[in-house]
């Protein structure tokens, strides 16, 4: 970590004044911003040379200033408050400190003293900036992007610079120093920092009441994070502005609301994207590519996308095709999609240095490409050899960038993949590549490089086919990156320790804005094993992105490599994944309405239960259905914790009293798997070869709660394709499951004018947790098997029944 203790402390307030949205404070040549942006979030903003930089990133995509909100401003001798119905923020004047409480008391923030009781309410040298903050040892950290180790932080110090994990030259320089032992000093240890996305937003949640805090410093320089003293972290930026914005909270729900009110939300994905996807990177030809496609559909293994590494293109040329491999790619996509089958390419953004080659050619003549300090052309070392790269920061590159992947997406694929995008510059370090014209420097955009490319990629998408919802995959990113595209975890280890380390990494990036997000299934590099690839399979499949990807030279790591008995517990779960898509696509939709991840550790719905604090290996898919993977070979058996209320295992229906751990036995056939009481999960009735499915039925699987209570889902139903649904081309059945004693009531609303692709004509109504005798709009309903049907083709209906001894 940078040692800050020589840093230049702001310690006094000249004078104050009042603005329209909170105080104008001088202070050591220098002026602070106090604005109230909400009536739960502050923004803090000190200027350098006296000037303010009001877009010090490209994360806020939103006015924070537009909305109204009441406040208050007392001028205190010693210090000035401004208060809102959520929080007071405190300006100490001499001593300088910022301090932000709620009502009752409780700390948001407060900073620290050393031993002299000096205050780091903020502190300077050479453009760098830190600022330390109290804490206690037993509080947890949750957040900050893509990181190793547990997902709660506390104990651990991180650095946000975005890295080409796997390349030693971008790894060189944090390696220096440790010990050989230090598993810090291992790329592919589960301990590595920095990796590939980097996010400077994290959660302080206060022991042992359990509420939590946010802050989110918008600034793209490299960042570090230190939470391993007892009772102060540390917070230092190696450039820009000080600008944070500080989420007084208590509820991480709101927090993560507010958050990505300010750096955008993710847009309805397609629902293809939601699917089984199938990468490798290899040499393949056009005909296996075809042959690995119908051997999926004669397996009957549910799939939607296949993927194409590097090895496609022609030298390692972006938007070309190894015309030898692929003489006819065109007719290859159109006979891929007749088969329900969408393709996505790898784009780079390291375009080869090649007079005649038409991209390098465009780029030159319209001086979209990065320069050094000089005016060169700044030559990276990647896999097309001397490799430029385009100057995303200007409009005029992204623009042009879009247009060449809105061509590339025309000509039959599906949607875009961003690798090496931190930037990877191989053996040239990247720091002589400037931004903006030459203007500014490398260190103020390495971030936010990856957030750029993708804004320039979907814009052009989006321009070229206005009407269709786009897809974008990011390995890299930064705030605001869910705005734009879906992330996946980088290059992964086929070892059972990465399988464990993709849960804490998922779940931090969905409390960091980004629920879009999925490991490579099996691992990347190494080879995998049955065993290994089975238990990721079961997990993965229930994860928001599910790709199955590994590197050219491992074995074979297909559905069915590893045989009969293996290939058919892959099957189900892959298809289970289908069954359960109305269920994952409303959690999506739910995500793109709310910020709130997919990915969901149990502290995002259960904060207030110490237990979960610290539980990194089991989550909720969405609000209802709760997954706790095997992480250990051989593992026969594994404690599940299950927080309060009622809980319906997956696999034998019955019901477990909540507020305890369970011991479940985990053959190889299963992982737990539990539903939530209160719960209505909607299923398709049959898990079809792709989700260009509209099923005439679908299943509607109610879980009796334990006691009295309201409960909301929804079911939305549409074409999954274009954005027509935002137009009310849809029908969204809101679901309100009301327990009153004995009595439960089902009401279903609808909204929306539905969508020519609509086939549904009844729904098929399961109660677990009762055997109970159903009525549907007063009319007393006769079941088939083990469900009531209820004809309806988009309206509204109410359900009920009385519980008697069945509960």
């Amino acid at each position: 970590m940078i040692d800050t203790d020589g840093y230049m402390r702001f310690e006094r307030v000249d004078s104050v004044r009042g603005t329209e949205r909170g105080v104008l404070a001088e202070l050591h040549g220098e002026q602070l911003r106090v604005d109230v942006v909400r009536a739960d979030v502050v923004r803090f903003k000190i200027s350098r040379g006296g000037v303010f930089d009001d877009s010090p990133t490209f994360a806020v995509c939103v006015d924070p200033l537009a909305e109204q909100v009441d406040f208050a401003v007392d001028f205190g001798p010693g210090a000035v408050r401004i208060g809102t119905v959520a929080m007071t923020v405190t300006l100490g004047l001499d001593p300088f400190r910022l301090d932000v409480h709620r009502p009752d008391g409780s700390a948001v923030i407060e900073t620290a003293t050393d031993a002299n009781g000096r205050c780091w309410a903020y502190a300077t040298l050479n453009d760098a900036f830190t600022f330390r903050r109290r804490c206690r040892k037993e509080d947890a950290i949750f957040g900050l992007g893509e990181r190793t180790g547990r997902h709660n932080r506390n104990g651990r110090d991180f650095t946000l610079w975005n890295t080409d994990v796997l390349d030693p030259h971008a790894a060189r320089e944090f390696v220096r120093g440790r010990a050989a032992d230090d598993p810090r000093a291992d790329r592919t240890s589960v301990e590595w920092d920095p990796y590939y996305i980097a996010v400077p937003f994290f959660y302080h949640q206060t022991y042992p009441t359990g509420p939590m805090a946010a802050s989110f410093v918008d600034n793209g320089y490299r960042g570090d994070y230190d939470f391993t003293q007892p009772d102060t972290y540390r917070v230092q930026f190696g450039g820009g502005q000080y600008t944070e914005y500080v989420f007084a909270g208590p509820n991480v729900g709101d927090i993560l609301a507010s958050y990505t009110w300010l750096t955008g939300r993710m847009a309805p994905p397609p629902l293809w994207a939601l699917g089984y996807h199938q990468c490798r990177w290899f040499n393949y030809t056009q005909d296996a590519v075809e042959a690995l496609a119908a051997r999926h559909r004669d397996l009957d293994i549910p799939c939607d996308a296949l993927w194409f590494d590097i090895e496609h293109m022609d030298g390692y040329r972006v938007f070309t095709w190894d015309g030898s491999a692929f003489p006819d790619s065109a007719a290859m996509l159109s006979r891929l999609a007749d088969l329900g089958f969408r393709v996505i390419t790898i784009v780079d953004p390291g375009v080869k240095y090649e007079p005649g080659y038409w991209v390098f050619d465009q780029a030159r003549e319209r001086d979209v490409l990065c320069r050094t300090e000089g005016g060169d052309i700044y030559i990276g070392q990647v896999w097309p050899g001397d490799t430029t790269f385009p100057d995303f920061v200007t409009e005029e590159a992204r623009t042009w960038w879009g247009e060449l992947n809105a061509a590339h997406v025309q000509s039959g694929l599906a949607g875009i993949w961003n690798d090496m995008n931190e930037p990877a510059t191989g053996s040239i370090p990247p720091y002589r590549m400037r931004f903006d014209r030459g203007r500014s420097s490398h260190e103020r955009y390495h971030n936010q490089y990856a957030l750029l490319m993708a804004m320039g990629t979907s814009a052009g998408l989006r321009q070229a086919m206005p009407e269709q919802r786009s897809f974008v995959l990011s390995r890299a990113g930064f705030a605001g990156i869910q705005r734009y595209a879906a992330n996946w975890l980088g290059d992964n280890q086929s070892r059972w320790d990465h399988l464990w380390l993709s849960l804490p990494m998922s779940m931090g990036c969905g409390l960091s804005g980004q629920p879009f997000v999925g490991a490579d299934i099996g691992g990347f590099q190494g080879n995998s094993n049955a065993e290994l690839f089975l238990r990721w399979m079961q997990y993965g499949t229930l994860t928001p992105f599910c790709r199955n990807h590994s590197e050219i030279g491992n074995v074979d790591q297909y559905a069915w490599s590893w045989g009969e008995v293996v290939e058919e517990l892959v099957r189900a779960a892959i298809r289970l994944r289908y069954r359960l898509m109305p269920y994952l696509y409303a959690s999506f939709l739910h995500a793109a309405e709310t910020g709130a991840p997919i990915q969901r550790p149990l502290v995002f719905d259960y904060q207030y239960d110490p237990t979960v604090r610290d539980i990194d290996d089991q989550y909720l898919l969405g609000p209802d259905f709760l997954v706790a993977p095997v992480t250990t070979r051989g593992q026969t058996a594994r404690h599940v914790y299950l927080p309060g209320g009622r809980w319906y295992d997956w696999h034998s229906g019955d019901a477990v009293s909540g507020g305890q751990f369970v011991l479940v036995p985990t053959p190889m056939d299963r992982i737990p798997l539990y539903a939530r009481g209160g719960a209505v999960i909607p299923m398709w009735p049959e898990a079809p070869p792709s989700t260009d499915y509209h099923p005439t039925a679908v299943e509607l699987h109610l879980f009796v709660p334990d006691g009295d209570g309201v409960h909301r889902t929804f079911l939305q139903e549409d074409d999954g394709l274009t954005i027509a649904a935002q137009g009310g081309a849809m029908y969204r059945t809101t679901f309100e499951l009301i327990r009153a004693g004995s009595s439960v009531t089902l009401r279903a609303e609808v909204s929306g004018r539905g969508f020519p692709e609509f086939a549904r004509r009844e729904f098929r109504l399961f109660v677990h947790g009762a055997t109970p005798d159903v009525t549907v709009d007063g009319q007393l309903m006769t079941a088939t098997e083990d469900y009531v049907v209820i004809p309806n083709a988009g309206t509204g209906f109410t359900a009920g029944f009385e519980l008697g001894s069945c509960s």
